[in-house]
C-alpha cells in the first residue's frame, strides 16, 4: 500500500536552529547567544518565508530555569512560541540540547530524569498547545562526548560513565514524555540521534559490529528492546557494570518515538583500519586488543559513502516507525551544502516510493553553528554558515534558503551546480589507499554525471593570477568551468563576447581579466580604460542579454585615502590615479547595464600559487639575506587569494549582487606586512627597510590609507590566520 493510500502527507520541509547549551568545566557554551537569536525575534519571520512546516526549537532547561522553576523566566519562550504559532509553524520543542541540565544536576545524577520531568511538565502546562517534543537531543552522541571522550561535563572517560550518562538521558526522555502526556495525551516524541555507520578491515569486523549495534541504543532502550537477548546486554551488565534493573526499567516503561529523528553527517561514517602504516600517527588508536586508525569512511571506502538512502532504509527495517531526517548539514562550500541537501531529499523521496514512511527533511542549522569543528570545547569563533549567514548586520539568506523555498513549494531546485555529484561522490575524496567496503556499502550509489554535461562557469583572464586561481578552486570544488584567453574571448570586443557565451552557454561569468599595471596606466590611459571599463561594461551588456550572472572585480584604489577609518561599500569614491578611475567607471557601467551583477572590491593580493605577490617576494628576498624595501606609510588590507576566490564563488552562488568588499581583516602598512609574514615564517626581518611612499617614485599616486571594511558582511578571516594558511599551503619557492 502506498503512502498516499495510507493518507501520509507529502514529504515536508522542516528546519532546525542550532541551540546547544553544553558545559565544559564550569563554562556554558550557548549557541543562541553566539548566533544572536537570543535577542532577535525577527528571525522567526525570516524562517517563515522559507515555507517550512515545523522547526526544532529550544525551550532549553539551562536557559529558562537555570536556578530552578521558582525563578524561571518564561518571557523569551512565551514571545517566540506565540510568534511561531501565529506563523503556523509547528515547534518541535527541545528541552536539553547536548547539555547536562542545571548546575544542581548532571548526566550522572540519579535524580536527573525526575528533575527533567518536573521541568518538562512545567513546559507542557505553560504551552498546552505544543504537540511535538524532543526532551533530550542525541542521548547517545552526548553520552559519548560527555562520558566516554571527556569533552563535555561531567568529563567521563570510561565505559561505565558513558553507560550511566546514556541511561540517565533516556530515562529522562521517558519520564519527561510521561509528564508532558499527563497534560497533553497526544504529545508526540520526536527522538533524535546520530546514526553514523562503521566499516572496517576484516580483522576489525568484531569492533565494527559492536559499534554498529551500539549506535541503535537510544532507540532500542526507548522502544523496550534491550532485553537479555539483545546484542549488548551482556556487555553492559557484565563488562561495563550496569545493574540489570536499570535496563529492565526500560522494558517496563517503553517510550517509543512517534517519529524517529535521524541525524546523519558525512563524517559520522567511520572506517577502522589495522594497517597503521597508511595513516598519520594522530589517527592511530585502539581498543586494548588491536591498534587501528579511525578515519572518515568516505576517505577510504572504494565504493564511496554508504549514503543516506541506505541508512534510512536500515532505520525503517529495524523499527517500522515514521522517520524524519532531523539534521541535514554539511560544513563546506555553498554548492556542496546544496548537493548534500539534494541527495538526502532525493533519498527520502525514493524510499517513500517504496512505502517507507519518511515524513520530513530538516535543514540544519538555520543560522549556522559556532565552533563545532572543536566539538564546542573552545571559543575560537569558527563559524559555519547555514541557511542564513550571520557575518553581516543581519541574517543574510544563502542559496540554501532559495532551495528550501523551492522544495517547500513543490518545485525542483534548478541550480546547474546541483547536477554535479558532491565531493563525497568524486575521486578526490580518497585521501588514503582505497579499501572495498562492498559488503556494507550500498551498490550503484556513485554518481556518474560528467562535468562536461553541465553549463560551465566562464572565467575571463586565463593568464592572470586571479583567473588561474578561480580555475584551480573550481577544480577542487567540482564546479565546471572554462578559463578563456583573450583570443577565445576578447572582453573589449562585444562580438567576441557574444560568440563565446552563445557557444558555451554558461550560467555565470567571472571577469578576472583586465589591465593591472597601475603605474603604466598613467601613460597608457586609453588601454587601461578600454580593458577595465569598456571590457567590464561589454560583459555586463552581453550577460544581461543572455540572462547570465556576472561577477567582476574592482579595487581599493577607487578611494583617495582621505579617511582614516575603513572604507565600506557605500563610501564615496574618489580615485587618485587612472587605474582607480577605470575601476570606478566599470562599477557604474556594469551596475547600470546589469543591476544584478556582483562587484567585488578587493586589495593587495597574496597567495600560495604565484611567485610574484608581495608576501612571496618579501620572504624570498629575506630568506636569501637580501634587503627588502617596503612602504612605511601606506596602510592597506591585504587579501589572501584562496579566501577571495572561495568567498566570491559562494556569493555568486547565493545570487548576491551590488558592491561587496572582500579583504582579510587588518590595517597594516606594507613594511608591517613584510615583518608579520617574516615573523610567522621564522625568517629574519632585520633586513626590512621601511621608507616613505614618496621614495618609491611611483608614477601613479596611491592613497595613504585604503583599508576595506564592510557594512554588508565581514566574510574573510583575520590576516594572521590567512598568513598562517599561506605558509602551510605555499607551492612556490620562498
Amino acid at each position: 500500500m502506498s503512502l498516499e493510500q495510507l493518507n501520509i502527507p507529502p514529504l515536508e520541509v522542516w528546519a532546525g536552529l542550532e541551540c546547544t547549551v553544553n558545559r565544559v568545566g564550569d563554562r556554558y557554551f550557548d549557541q543562541t547567544e553566539r548566533n544572536g537569536h537570543a535577542t532577535r525575534i525577527s528571525d522567526l519571520d525570516l524562517f517563515a518565508e522559507l515555507g517550512i512546516r515545523a522547526i526544532r526549537y529550544p525551550v532549553v532547561w539551562e536557559r529558562t530555569a537555570p536556578n530552578g522553576l521558582e525563578t524561571a523566566d518564561w518571557s523569551w519562550a512565551d514571545e517566540r512560541l506565540a510568534r511561531l504559532r501565529s506563523l503556523n509553524i509547528c515547534p518541535i520543542v527541545g528541552l536539553v540540547h547536548h547539555g547536562s541540565g542545571t548546575q544542581d544536576t548532571s548526566l550522572i545524577d540519579p535524580q536527573f530524569p525526575e528533575k527533567l520531568a518536573v521541568y518538562a511538565r512545567a513546559v507542557a502546562e505553560r504551552y498546552p498547545w505544543v504537540t511535538h517534543y524532543t526532551p533530550v537531543n542525541e542521548p547517545l552522541t552526548t553520552a559519548r562526548f560527555s562520558g566516554m571522550y571527556g569533552h563535555w561535563y561531567p568529563h567521563g572517560r570510561d565505559a561505565l560513565t558513558w553507560a550511566r550518562t546514556l541511561l540517565t538521558q533516556c530515562r529522562g526522555v521517558a519520564l519527561a514524555m510521561r509528564a508532558i502526556r499527563e497534560i497533553n495525551p497526544d504529545a508526540q516524541l520526536v527522538q533524535t540521534d546520530d546514526l553514523g555507520k562503521i566499516f572496517s578491515t576484516p580483522l576489525l569486523a568484531y569492533q565494527a559490529e559492536f559499534e554498529n549495534e551500539r549506535r541503535w541504543l537510544t532507540f532500542d532502550l526507548l522502544c523496550g528492546r534491550v532485553n537479555q537477548e539483545h546484542f549488548l546486554w551482556e556487555y553492559l551488565c557484565r563488562f561495563v557494570g550496569v545493574d540489570e534493573s536499570e535496563l529492565k526499567w526500560f522494558l517496563d516503561n517503553p517510550c517509543p518515538p512517534n517519529i524517529m529523528g535521524i541525524n546523519h553527517y558525512l563524517t559520522s561514517d567511520r572506517f577502522l583500519d589495522d594497517r597503521l602504516e597508511h595513516y598519520p600517527p594522530h589517527l592511530h588508536g585502539g581498543n586494548g586488543k588491536h591498534q587501528y586508525a579511525d578515519v572518515e569512511a568516505v576517505r577510504v571506502c572504494a565504493e564511496g559513502a554508504a549514503g543516506p538512502r541506505k541508512l534510512l532504509q536500515e532505520v525503517w527495517e529495524r523499527y517500522q516507525l515514521p522517520i524524519a531526517v532531523t539534521e541535514v548539514h554539511l560544513g563546506c562550500s555553498r554548492e556542496e551544502q546544496l548537493r548534500w541537501l539534494k541527495e538526502v531529499w532525493e533519498a527520502a523521496q525514493s524510499l517513500r516510493q517504496e512505502s517507507v514512511d519518511i515524513r520530513a527533511i530538516t535543514a540544519w542549522s538555520l543560522l549556522g553553528a559556532y565552533d563545532w569543528n572543536s566539538l564546542v570545547t573552545r571559543d575560537a569563533g569558527h563559524y559555519e554558515p547555514g541557511v542564513f549567514d550571520l557575518r553581516g548586520s543581519h541574517p543574510r539568506p544563502t542559496a540554501l534558503a532559495q532551495m528550501l523555498k523551492d522544495l517547500a513549494g513543490g518545485r525542483k531546485p534548478d541550480h546547474p551546480l546541483l547536477e554535479i555529484p558532491g565531493w563525497w561522490r568524486r575521486p578526490e575524496r580518497l585521501l588514503y589507499p582505497p579499501f572495498s567496503c562492498s559488503l556494507n556499502a550500498e551498490q550503484g550509489d556513485i554518481a556518474t554525471i560528467s562535468p562536461s554535461d553541465v553549463r560551465p562557469l566562464v572565467i575571463a583572464g586565463a593568464t592572470g593570477t586571479l583567473g588561474r586561481a578561480f580555475a584551480r578552486v573550481c577544480e577542487i570544488r567540482g564546479i565546471p568551468y572554462r578559463l578563456l584567453t583573450r583570443q577565445e574571448m576578447d572582453i573589449t570586443n562585444p562580438a567576441s563576447i557574444n560568440r563565446a557565451l552563445i557557444e558555451l552557454k554558461p550560467w555565470a561569468v567571472v571577469n578576472a581579466a583586465g589591465y593591472v599595471r597601475v603605474d603604466d596606466a598613467e601613460r597608457e590611459a586609453d588601454a587601461c580604460l578600454r580593458s577595465n571599463a569598456e571590457g567590464a561594461a561589454n560583459l555586463a551588456v552581453a550577460c544581461a542579454n543572455l540572462g547570465v550572472v556576472l561577477l567582476t572585480f574592482s579595487s581599493d584604489l577607487v578611494f583617495d585615502g582621505a579617511d582614516n577609518t575603513p572604507y565600506v561599500e557605500s563610501s564615496a569614491i574618489a580615485p587618485l590615479n587612472v587605474y582607480g578611475r577605470s575601476k570606478a567607471i566599470a562599477e557604474t557601467r556594469v551596475l547600470e547595464s546589469l543591476p544584478t551583477s556582483l562587484v567585488i572590491r578587493t586589495s593587495a593580493f597574496f597567495g600560495p600559487w604565484d611567485e610574484y605577490n608581495f608576501v612571496t617576494i618579501a620572504l624570498r628576498e629575506l630568506s636569501a639575506g637580501n634587503t627588502f624595501v617596503a612602504a612605511a606609510d601606506a596602510i592597506v588590507s591585504p587579501t589572501y587569494v584562496p579566501d577571495l576566490v572561495n568567498t566570491s564563488l559562494d556569493l555568486l552562488i547565493d545570487r548576491e549582487f551590488g558592491v561587496w568588499h572582500l579583504a582579510n581583516q587588518s590595517e597594516i602598512t606594507w613594511a608591517e606586512l613584510a615583518r608579520l609574514a617574516a615573523k610567522q615564517a621564522g625568517v629574519n626581518a632585520n633586513h626590512i627597510e621601511a621608507r616613505p611612499l614618496q621614495d618609491f617614485g611611483f608614477a601613479a599616486p596611491r592613497p595613504s590609507y585604503s583599508v576595506l571594511g564592510s557594512e554588508r558582511g565581514v566574510l574573510l578571516s583575520t590576516l594572521d590566520d590567512a598568513i598562517a594558511r599561506y605558509l602551510k599551503d605555499c607551492e612556490v619557492p620562498i
